[in-house]
């Protein structure tokens, strides 16, 4: 293997046998072996690929894709029927919750257990020991048994041991979607200290935002291969058009076998709605955007904004058929690729959103913080579960000037404080 390659993968297959009427006793083995009837399932098939040293890749897919048997693979839990998996360094994994803890031992007990299965010694434990408990935020419970943990409990402690161990690879499985904010937004800002010191990450997730926050590439595995790999940004928006067809395919049969059918001749306007090859614009279209515009302080439209002025995003819609639960949500990113900031109804906890056949929906920005540059705006309209009725990805560009010279992506609301006398 090369030497700046950290993983790689190389034509790797596994199977698994499915049983369909496995004994659950010693008599029934015994009296019934010949009735053991299985199918053998493919689950990865003759996948590849390499991580270079340093790199955070994701991978997604649906469930059952087989992207958590990979990580597993890389792991060494498990092994491939076919293939070969070479890895060059110490390997932390976040799998499953809990994995490698006695629920009988304290959490300071479990610490000791789980780092040296991670491969350090007493004395690195030791020095490292105090660092791990102030992460985890588990003092006073430190010395409680692991069982009278909570599940958040338990994946702080055990990420707050994977991390602090000093690995080469960091391998995540979904774990980071348990645990309240705050201390996800802490593991994240762990995750991304780490990366910029070096260290390999992959992160199995359902949630693109979480990947595309940290990830330098996206690996999607549909059905045991792999379907696309490249830039989270672009690798994202095929999978999500994919997915949104899968779900709108099952929402259409489940209509059909529980409503007689009608006849619905309302046609789609095509000069609004794009083209599916359109690279930019993706979703089922149950609803989708007629009208983007950007609004400055009077209301009038514009692409040049201020910072600390007005700012209002309209956006006209239309909806072609009752929809259930829909969210709307808003993206800002710098010419560079920066996520900036993004928000939907679901975030800001607005309850019983009702889209009428037609509307305009305003996401209204009092002081417009944003510093100096060139932005873009992403607008969406999509299920509670994130499936997209429309994704409008680049809908517009804006200019943002100032006359201050400050730095960075957005302006703090601020004052200074000299011996307890405020600056003017």
């Amino acid at each position: 293997m090369e030497k700046k390659i950290a993983i790689s993968v190389e034509h790797v297959s596994k199977q698994f046998k499915i049983f369909y009427d496995k004994s659950t006793s010693l008599k029934e083995k015994v009296l019934f072996q010949h009735r053991r009837k299985y199918e053998e399932r493919e689950i990865l098939r003759d996948v590849s690929f390499q991580i270079p040293k340093g790199q955070a890749v994701g991978l997604i897919g649906h469930n059952g894709c087989g992207k958590s048997t990979m990580l597993k693979l890389l792991t060494k839990i498990m092994y491939p029927e076919q293939g070969q998996i070479l890895t060059d360094g110490r390997i932390s994994a976040l799998i499953e919750l809990g994995a490698g803890f006695h629920p009988d031992m304290s959490g300071r007990e479990n610490i000791y257990t789980n780092a040296a299965i991670f491969g350090l010694s007493r004395q690195e434990i030791d020095k490292r020991l105090d660092q791990i408990i102030e992460f985890s935020e588990l003092g006073k419970y430190i010395d409680n048994p692991v069982r009278t943990y909570s599940s958040g409990m338990y994946m702080r402690l055990a990420f707050s041991v994977a991390i602090n161990v000093d690995a080469d690879i960091l391998l995540v499985d979904e774990i980071l979607a348990v645990g309240d904010a705050s201390f996800q937004a802490k593991c994240f800002n762990r995750l991304r200290e780490i990366k910029a010191n070096g260290t390999t990450i992959v992160i199995v997730s359902h949630s693109l935002g979480q990947i595309e926050q940290i990830c330098d590439r996206s690996i999607w595995i549909h059905e045991g291969k792999i379907r696309a790999d490249g830039l989270p940004r672009e690798v994202h928006p095929a999978y999500l058009d994919y997915m949104a067809k899968e779900y709108m395919e099952h929402t259409e049969a489940e209509q059909e076998a529980h409503s007689p059918q009608e006849d619905d001749t309302t046609q789609e306007p095509e000069d609004e709605v794009p083209s599916e090859q359109e690279k930019t614009r993706w979703g089922n279209r149950a609803a989708y955007f007629t009208q983007i515009r950007l609004l400055n302080g009077m209301g009038q439209e514009t692409s040049r904004f201020v910072t600390g002025e007005p700012m209002t995003i309209e956006m006209g819609y239309r909806v072609k058929s009752s929809l259930k639960h829909p969210a709307c949500g808003i993206g800002i990113f710098r010419n560079d690729g920066v996520q900036c900031y993004g928000v939907n109804t679901q975030i800001d906890h607005i309850q019983g959103l009702e889209l009428q056949p037609e509307g305009i929906l305003c996401f209204q920005v009092e002081s417009n913080v944003l510093l100096p540059g060139i932005y873009t705006l992403d607008v969406a309209l999509h299920t509670e579960d994130g499936f997209a009725y429309d994704y409008y990805r680049f809908a517009k560009e804006f200019q943002v000037s100032s006359q201050r010279s400050e730095a960075g992506i957005a302006r703090l609301p601020h004052t200074w404080v000299l011996d307890g006398k405020t600056l003017k």
